[in-house]
Formats: C-alpha cells, sequence, structure tokens
C-alpha cells in the first residue's frame, strides 16, 4: 500500500475499507492524508491487462470530457493510470458520494432519466471510441451467436445432477430443481423460436446494471465499472440493463418505467423500435437459456449470486408468459 501511494503522490494511508458490492473485482475505500479514493484491484482474469486497461481509462477521460457522467481514474508519476505493484494491477479514482438505487426506487421520470442516460453513453461511444470495423471487440460474457437449446438441455441434465448430489438438501437446492425442471419445459415448448445472429453492433459499457451507477440525491453520478467495454449489439445492453433494474421481487418487470426508460433510450441512442424488438426477442432467450447463478453456486461453490436467483428465475418465466407486453413496453 505505501509503495502504490508513493507512486499517486497520495499521501498516507488512514484507513482502507473493502467495498462489498461487485463479484470479479476488489474495491476499496481508501483515506489518505490527502484525501478519499476509490482503490481499485483488477483481479479478474479477462479483463486485467494493464495496457487494455489504459485503454478503457483514455475512453472514460474523453466521455468525461463529453459530459458523461463517470469517474476517470488519476495519473499517476510516470503518467500511466495502471500501477502494477507486486504482479497486480490498480487504480486510483476520486471518491465519489453516492449510492446505488435500483428501479424500484426510481420514478417514472427517473426511469426515463435512466434510459436516456444510456443512450447518451452509447451515442457518445460512437464518438469517441475507434470505428468498428477497425477494431477487434473486446472478450465479453454476451456472444452475439444465441444460445443452442441442446448445449442447454445438457447443461440442465448437469446442474440436476449436482443438485441431487447436494447433501444435506436445503432449500437453495429444492428452488434450483423447481426452476431447471420448469425451465427444460419452457425450452421444450419454444425451441423453434431460437433468434439468429445479431444484427448492427456498437460501443457498449457492457456490464450496466444498479451496482455500476452511482446516484446523489435524485440525479446520476458516476457510471463505475467499464471492464466489460467492448463492441456488441447496443439495444441488447439496453434491454439487458431493465430487466436487471426493473425486475421486481417475484419476477415481474415493472412495464410502466421499462415503457418510460425505452422510450428516452430510444431517442438519446437513435435505435429504431424494430431495433429494440429484435433485442427483447434475443435477450429473453438468453435468459431462457442463462444458469450462470446456478453454475457459480454448484462448480465453484461461490453463493455471492445466490440472492438474485429467485428474482432472476423467476423472470424468465413470467417474460415468456407476458413475451407480447414486455415487447410492446420497449417499442412504444
Amino acid at each position: 500500500m505505501g509503495a502504490l501511494l508513493r507512486l499517486y503522490a497520495a499521501g498516507t494511508a488512514l484507513t482502507c475499507e473493502p467495498v462489498d458490492q461487485g463479484l470479479l473485482n476488489r474495491g476499496y475505500r481508501l483515506c489518505t492524508t490527502r484525501g478519499r479514493y476509490f482503490l481499485k484491484h483488477h483481479f479478474d482474469p479477462d479483463t486485467a491487462d494493464p495496457a487494455a486497461i489504459e485503454r478503457r481509462h483514455r475512453a472514460t477521460q474523453r466521455l468525461a470530457d463529453l459530459g458523461v457522467p463517470v469517474a476517470p481514474p488519476l495519473a499517476h508519476r510516470e503518467g500511466r493510470t495502471v500501477a502494477v505493484v507486486g504482479g497486480h494491477a490498480y487504480a486510483l479514482h476520486p471518491w465519489i458520494d453516492g449510492r446505488h438505487r435500483h428501479g424500484g426506487q426510481l420514478t417514472r421520470g427517473e426511469s426515463a432519466r435512466l434510459g436516456a442516460l444510456l443512450g447518451a453513453v452509447h451515442a457518445c461511444l460512437e464518438r469517441v471510441m475507434p470505428p468498428k470495423g477497425r477494431t477487434r471487440p473486446a472478450t465479453s460474457p454476451h456472444p452475439v451467436e444465441s444460445a443452442d437449446p441442446a448445449a442447454t438441455f445438457a447443461l440442465i441434465d448437469d446442474l440436476l445432477a449436482h443438485v441431487r448430489r447436494h447433501r444435506p438438501a436445503d432449500a437453495f437446492d429444492e428452488l434450483a430443481r423447481h426452476r431447471l425442471l420448469e425451465r427444460r419445459a419452457l425450452l421444450e415448448q419454444h425451441a423453434d423460436r431460437r433468434p439468429p445472429r445479431g444484427g448492427s453492433v456498437g460501443w457498449v459499457h457492457g456490464d450496466f446494471h444498479p451496482f455500476n451507477l452511482l446516484y446523489k440525491g435524485d440525479a446520476p453520478a458516476a457510471i463505475v465499472d467499464w471492464d466489460r467495454l467492448g463492441v456488441q449489439p447496443r439495444a441488447e445492453e439496453a434491454v439487458r440493463a431493465a430487466a436487471i433494474f426493473f425486475v421486481r421481487p417475484a419476477g415481474a418487470l415493472d412495464l410502466p418505467k421499462v415503457r418510460a426508460y425505452a422510450r428516452t433510450y430510444r431517442r438519446a441512442a437513435g435505435a429504431t423500435p424494430s431495433e429494440l424488438a429484435a433485442a427483447v426477442h434475443r435477450v429473453w432467450w438468453e435468459r431462457l437459456n442463462d444458469f450462470w447463478m446456478l453454475r457459480w453456486h454448484y462448480e465453484r461453490g461461490d453463493t455471492r449470486a445466490d440472492c438474485q436467483f429467485p428474482a432472476a428465475s423467476a423472470l424468465a418465466v413470467w417474460w415468456t408468459r407476458e413475451y407480447d407486453a414486455v415487447c410492446d413496453a420497449f417499442v412504444e
């Protein structure tokens, strides 16, 4: 810690407290004799290359210059924004006083503001990033190729076997088994609706959700964690974000808020209703085939996402039943 702070001329550490939000990297609230900072340890091996981190840092600075609420990192005495200490990559950001807010805490007007913000992010990224045809897209957990139901059926069988072997069985196992069997039946019913390859792509944040957006009062103060910045279908990020912000505990989407959000997103990003309709279909299919939370739980023994599983797994079922209403909310 001392070597890192000396590199940044950031004073002497007084306190260093872990920030518990976030699943892939490690963050710390750092108070020194020079001020307050957010120290990020880039721990995820998929995104921890220092040169790639520096490129993302330059992008956030250009976005800040356009007025997008971000928190660009500080440069150290060698002029770089990444410090490699003991073989680990770190970045020091100014501390932003703010709080995370999920969709249930947003009014309809604030939901519209959220859609306009994400639309502005996509539009500004098109201005500050290299043309899509001259860059290799960043690695992303959301492939353009849609999920193959045959592979999903095999995964369901494997996860069911994990559930059966877990002893002693608990309430999570019971819910997991119920949702796996339910999802298999839904996929058997809708297997012929697999979407084609994705359409137009653009630069996206890559992980836009409530834990990566800080508010001061009712205004967005900073979009954080740009580790997944890359080229992906833009409208799919908009739909995916809405499905995280506006999902209710029982698994339904707050459609009036989704409608307000989508309307301003389309206007700010210049997205067409048909683009959003195709994105709704692809993200719906993604949700039907997605079991990352169960894979973390049973294959890795990592339970950090368990609390998200009840609502997320119920959403796929509700969305299938209310497919037309969801699509209308995004395109009207």
